[in-house]
């Protein structure tokens, strides 16, 4: 496991934390925060890599093979989001109305498909451990932008995770064989929380990127400040992730509907 935090050194244009060609720590991607004014312009054309470009917050002008999309996204906490997905070889072009960041995330990937723009009206939504199961610790929004089963002609999986303040997530803690990277948002710059993994912990905090290469893994948000982080998966090849995932088996009796009774008995 492998976090850290490049909010001191961020700067407008791309700002690098996960470079394939350097050192993808097993992730087999590429990851980065991309900052832009009004104004700038920003493209992306890849030989050999699929990118996804999700807008974290702002306003900007999406634009690929003779497609045009105006997306606008005050914050990552209160409005839906916008995510490209496009093949190798597509020109894809950024154009900022405002202050804006967009996470990008890249991998090889041979295969040729049509790009998909996952707008508010195409995203998975769902809504996790808001009634029953812990006495709603595990409270929180889950949205897939891409995965197997929409996606299966891409080599990676993209979602949001929503952490309300004081919950946790990803919990029980599980693992599976598919390093995964997390980056976070906060709805305030002070804003942090705790990462779990392989009998570590890392403070999280805003535009902080943690890599989980193995392990048993879990989050956890501080009271009064609400997380939202990005998850991306690399397919491995021959393994892709379908979702599996293996708990802990020290913790997997927190499933069961009756696990804090022993606590409280009488609520």
């Amino acid at each position: 496991m492998t976090y850290f935090n490049k909010n001191a050194e961020l700067k407008n244009g791309y700002n690098a934390y996960i470079d394939s060609a350097v050192d993808d720590m097993g992730t087999q991607m590429d990851v980065g925060l991309l900052l832009m004014e009004a104004g700038d312009t920003y493209t992306i054309e890849e030989p050999e890599k699929e990118s996804a470009v999700l807008l974290f917050a702002g306003k900007v002008t999406f634009q690929w093979n003779g497609e045009t999309v105006e997306a606008d996204r005050p914050d990552c906490f209160h409005h839906d989001a916008y995510c490209l997905l496009a093949p190798r070889k597509t020109k894809i072009v950024l154009t900022a109305q405002g202050h804006s960041e967009l996470y990008i995330q890249k991998t090889i990937n041979e295969k040729d498909y049509e790009a998909v723009m996952y707008s508010p009206d195409k995203v998975q939504v769902e809504h996790k451990g808001f009634a029953g199961e812990l006495m709603g610790c595990m409270s929180r929004e889950i949205k897939t932008f891409f995965d197997l089963d929409n996606a299966p002609f891409s080599n990676m999986v993209l979602g949001e995770v929503l952490n309300l303040p004081g919950k946790w997530s990803s919990y029980p803690p599980h693992h599976h064989p598919q390093p995964e990277v997390y980056f976070y948002r906060f709805d305030y710059p002070d804003g942090f929380g705790a990462g779990f993994a392989n009998g570590e912990i890392f403070k999280t905090g805003h535009n902080g990127c943690a890599v989980i290469n193995h392990g048993f893994h879990s989050q956890t948000a501080a009271p009064g400040y609400a997380m939202c982080y990005a998850w991306g998966i690399r397919h491995l090849d021959g393994d892709p992730w379908d979702k599996t995932r293996i708990d802990d088996p020290e913790h997997a009796w927190l499933w069961k509907a009756d696990a804090n009774d022993h606590i409280y008995p009488n609520h």
